[in-house]
């Protein structure tokens, strides 16, 4: 009787599964899901023909307009860590800003929504392509490839925010007393381990490197994008591979074709879109468009208060390393009218200042070959080479004519050296929360921010709350509340 009952309440909802396609409302995207046709049963077709895989296919694609990707994945990688405040209001933000996150926070709760919705979307394309009669063969190759790199992303963040995080590999198509006990794990999937989670995506970034367009389609998820992926996810997992992240950085540099752009600022200028060093890029196509990229409107303006104000902590560092080029780029000086404990100025208040085109055509990067040296050098410390490491790092530096770093005497000095770079050159890109997380500097880092009171730089009021338990993210209490299957993180 109560498998009946889940049955029928599952039914009633069953418009719910266009979330498998569908976009939600406040992105203003196109309404991809009402011409994909879900089928009623499992044996059914489920994409008939070309156009409905090409749909499901621009689905995937719309993935980088939701709120995860245009605003809580710079906020989070920015704001959770010491590049900026979380400025602008709400209690939610200031959460995470202040490492007092709760398991009620509709942040967290909308972030688990949109990862969780992404695989959908990837699996209905992985699940059901190749049984599409009007489609190649090279395309359905492409698009199992594309599905499997977006696949991969999502859950690589899933796991490092979360942790444990499901694994769920089936498209629902159709719900009956018959399937109910096949589908019930992907209807309520239970958390698998960190372990599971990050061989699934290694397995999907092989897939995409064999089937994904080359790396001139810098637009899309591309073979040069899974090599990057691949790269991070063993450098981050339980016991990295740092001769595999070695290999797979040095793929993209020396054999990519792509190279540093010469002007640092002309990365962020919206004006050299595509560029040499572009490895994935989200292309902002403007308002009413599949990919609308409104997120500039979050971070930059005056007609409210925005989020990610730029810390004390980063603009101490750009002046202290002679950092002018990189802090021009980064941090833009404008009038405000909004209070802020952490900056008086009213006529010199700073803003986040690398997404700068507020009509919705702001591009970003997934992954850029800035971050890929930064990230071999890594592996190179890791490894032992010490100077191999500090050359890369320099080779960074020398774009924005800085001096040579001094070289490094330990392991953990040339570890030190090159977060600080990652700091500068990769600031309001959302990678710092991930960086100290990766290196195990998150404590060590974090609790030493200060501000400037008075003129005195004090320490940050929150900067002691964070702990170990912090650095995952609880399981929405919604979640837990509606699948028993889910267990909670310590702490929460």
């Amino acid at each position: 009787m109560k498998k009946l009952i889940i049955i029928r309440t599952l039914l009633l909802f069953s418009a719910s599964l266009s979330l498998l396609v569908s976009c939600t409302d406040v992105l203003n995207t196109e309404p991809i899901t009402d011409k994909v046709r879900i089928a009623q049963d499992n044996n059914a077709q489920v994409l008939q023909n070309a156009a409905d895989a090409e749909l499901a296919m621009k689905s995937c694609n719309a993935i980088f307009a939701s709120e995860f990707w245009q605003f809580d994945y710079f906020f989070l990688g920015d704001a959770g860590a010491d590049v900026a405040y979380a400025g602008a209001d709400g209690d939610e933000f200031f959460q995470i800003d202040e490492y007092r996150i709760i398991a009620t926070n509709y942040v967290i709760a909308r972030d688990w929504g949109h990862l969780t919705d992404d695989v959908k979307r990837c699996n209905l394309i992985l699940n059901y392509v190749n049984d599409v009669p009007d489609l190649s063969p090279e395309r359905k190759k492409e698009m199992i490839g594309e599905a499997s790199l977006y696949r991969a992303l999502t859950r690589f963040m899933g796991v490092q925010i979360w942790g444990d995080f499901p694994i769920v590999n089936t498209t629902i198509t159709a719900i009956n007393n018959q399937n109910f006990d096949e589908i019930y794990p992907s209807l309520f999937p239970s958390r698998k381990p960190i372990a599971e989670v990050y061989a699934s995506i290694i397995a999907d970034c092989e897939v995409a490197m064999a089937n994904a367009p080359d790396n001139s389609f810098k637009f899309r998820a591309n073979k040069g994008a899974a090599k990057a992926l691949l790269a991070k996810v063993y450098a981050t997992m339980p016991n990295p591979d740092w001769t595999k992240v070695n290999q797979y950085c040095g793929e993209i540099i020396n054999t990519g074709g792509y190279s540093l752009m010469t002007t640092y600022d002309h990365l962020f200028d919206n004006k050299h879109e595509g560029n040499v060093e572009s490895i994935w890029e989200v292309n902002g196509e403007g308002a009413g468009t599949n990919l609308n990229a409104w997120c500039t409107n979050v971070f930059l303006g005056n007609n409210w208060k925005k989020f990610n104000t730029p810390s004390h902590t980063l603009n101490n560092a750009f002046t202290a390393n002679a950092d002018a080029k990189r802090k021009a780029s980064s941090i833009k000086r404008l009038p405000t009218t909004f209070a802020d404990p952490y900056w008086t100025s009213f006529l010199q208040f700073p803003n986040p200042w690398k997404m700068r085109a507020t009509d919705g055509t702001q591009n970003y990067y997934i992954f850029r070959l800035a971050d890929i040296i930064l990230l071999k050098a890594e592996a190179l410390a890791h490894t032992g080479d010490l100077v191999g490491s500090m050359t890369l790092v320099n080779r960074i530096r020398t774009r924005v004519a800085l001096p040579n770093v001094s070289p490094a005497i330990s392991q953990d000095d040339a570890i030190n050296k090159i977060l600080n770079e990652r700091f500068l050159e990769l600031a309001f890109e959302g990678q710092r929360w991930y960086d100290l997380k990766r290196e195990g500097k998150s404590i060590e880092i974090l609790t030493q921010q200060t501000y400037t009171k008075l003129g005195v730089e004090v320490p940050m009021p929150y900067a002691n709350n964070i702990s170990q338990n912090d650095l995952i993210w609880p399981i929405p209490q919604s979640e837990l509340d509606n699948n028993t299957n889910l267990t909670q993180n310590l702490g929460y």
